[in-house]
């Protein structure tokens, strides 16, 4: 009996969802970025009039070849580019309408805005536990709620008295988002989180990101090359090349677009294509 009111009652959660996921496009967006451009050392432009919007509640993808700009565009919306004497020149980031455009990292957490950047930077003489409690300065209550975090990342508590330098590589990733959950973040920024684990990993990696999304409502940007997986879980998505958004659409419609199939799926056709003669995809939407 007590098995047949939960299933019921996961059914009712799952729908209720639904119908809020459904009610997101019609909420004013989290983030907007307008017409954004970013200079490194005074001359160096990377980001050139990017402009994107971010739905309240969704997961959205960002994807792109290497050097486009989008670890740039994350640390843009950080906060981060002033600690690589990177500036937005131009144009305007609005969280929650208010512009927080080169404010430093710090404010910008304090509003709600986390960070994981790539590459896995955890504390890695400190123990599992002990990196946690140190991310406990950016939480609003000063405090680790370690059930909180155990709830999505089990595997954590059996290694919590471990030195973060012996986790493999998938457990730092794991340990790496848990310490941006517990500042309670309201947008969290994730920076190719799959690099480098192996697929059952990043399955098991991206399930728990799903969660956090659904049970939390916690609004996700995502930079990714893997397409694949990214469209797994996305609901939106944007393709930037040098600079610019050159292609964005619910990801329904990006994974039956016959350029995205091509480049960034590798589906098109039976033979495989010369990618050293290959053509970058048409434009089909104008730049910002």
């Amino acid at each position: 009996m007590a098995r047949k009111v939960v299933t019921e009652q996961r059914v009712v959660e799952k729908v209720d969802y639904e119908i809020r996921r459904k009610s997101i496009v019609k909420e004013e967006p989290i983030l907007e970025l307008n017409n954004v451009e970013v200079v490194y050392d005074k001359y160096i432009l990377v980001l050139k009039g990017l402009s994107m919007s971010i739905r309240r509640g969704s997961i959205t993808a960002l994807l792109g070849p290497n050097g486009a700009g989008k670890s740039t565009t994350l640390k843009a919306i950080s906060g981060l580019l002033k600690l690589e004497r990177g500036e937005v020149t131009r144009g305007h980031i609005r969280f929650n309408g208010e512009n927080i455009e080169n404010r430093d990292p710090l404010t910008i957490v304090r509003k709600g805005i986390v960070h994981v950047l790539e590459n896995r930077h955890v504390f890695e003489e400190l123990t599992v536990k002990e990196n946690l409690v140190a991310a406990s300065y950016l939480s609003p209550t000063g405090e680790v709620d370690f059930d909180y975090i155990y709830n999505y990342f089990p595997q954590l508590k059996l290694r919590e008295n471990v030195r973060a330098g012996y986790l493999s590589g998938g457990e730092q990733q794991m340990l790496a988002i848990a310490r941006a959950l517990v500042a309670k973040p309201k947008l969290l920024l994730l920076d190719e989180p799959s690099l480098g684990l192996a697929p059952k990993v990043v399955d098991e990696l991206y399930g728990i990101i799903k969660r956090i999304n659904e049970e939390e409502g916690i609004t996700i940007l995502l930079v990714e090359q893997n397409a694949a997986v990214a469209f797994e879980i996305a609901d939106y998505g944007y393709i930037m090349e040098n600079g610019r958004i050159v292609l964005d659409g619910e990801i329904s419609e990006l994974r039956e677009n016959e350029d995205v199939k091509e480049f960034y799926m590798g589906l098109k056709g039976s033979s495989r294509k010369n990618f050293r003669s290959a053509k970058y995809y048409k434009r089909k939407k104008r730049w910002y």
